[in-house]
């Protein structure tokens, strides 16, 4: 059962964590590249900060971006600011969600994210909570998949499940985290059924396009290439 409030709380402290962590870095380490390909750490922050005000938009029934050109232009153009800017922006940036996430009680209503996807505004504070953990884990400060909260990694892998459930490049597959949660997913593709089988946090890298997938067990077939995010 999806609960926004207590997802808003998550948000706030998964945030929490990720500023205590990046706050040992210096200004040199921001621009060093972080564990996503061409971004560096200064990159996957001052996304994290842009992601939040985009959610406001959402939230308050504007578009989520000017553009896609507009988004990846703010990005470039916030990547390069010093440590000190970088974290108050995501802290402020956070606050602003915050406070536009529980101005309207009505979380049954649909709102619309990026390119026509639409969901119901009390989804929005989880998806907001993956932006924070997953992109924890790229800054490379040393928290990873295997630190993630069990009942984030659970949701989250049912969330990429469902994602990719149908997809027309994606066989038959059924995915399945030790000592956790059983999914299927894909389904438009020949080939399959496929069974993935690994511990929860290399199931979720995989899902996720964090891990190659090289420590899984596959069976009924290779391993399943999956659409990017």
């Amino acid at each position: 059962m999806i609960d926004p409030v207590v997802d808003l709380a998550s948000v706030r402290e998964a945030t929490e964590r990720l500023l205590n962590a990046a706050v040992s870095l210096d200004n040199a380490a921001v621009a060093e590249p972080s564990r996503l390909p061409g971004w560096s750490r200064g990159h996957v922050l001052a996304h994290l900060a842009r992601n939040a005000d985009a959610l406001v938009n959402v939230l308050e029934g504007r578009p989520m971006y000017a553009s896609a050109e507009t988004r990846e232009a703010h990005i470039e153009r916030d990547a390069p600011r010093p440590l000190a800017v970088q974290l108050d922006d995501v802290r402020e940036s956070g606050e602003r969600f915050q406070a536009a996430a529980t101005a309207d009680a009505d979380w049954s209503r649909i709102v619309e994210l990026r390119n026509g996807v639409k969901d119901t505004a009390a989804r929005i504070p989880f998806r907001r909570l993956i932006e924070v953990e997953l992109h924890h884990v790229d800054l490379g400060v040393g928290y990873e998949l295997e630190d993630l909260p069990a009942a984030f990694v659970e949701r989250e892998t049912a969330f990429l499940a469902e994602r990719f459930d149908g997809h027309k490049d994606v066989p038959l597959t059924t995915v399945v985290a030790d000592g956790g949660g059983t999914w299927t997913t894909g389904g438009g593709a020949a080939g399959g059924p496929v069974t993935v089988r690994g511990t929860a946090a290399e199931v979720l890298g995989w899902l996720a396009g964090r891990r190659d997938g090289t420590a899984l067990e596959v069976g009924g077939g290779p391993l399943p290439v999956l659409p990017p995010l």
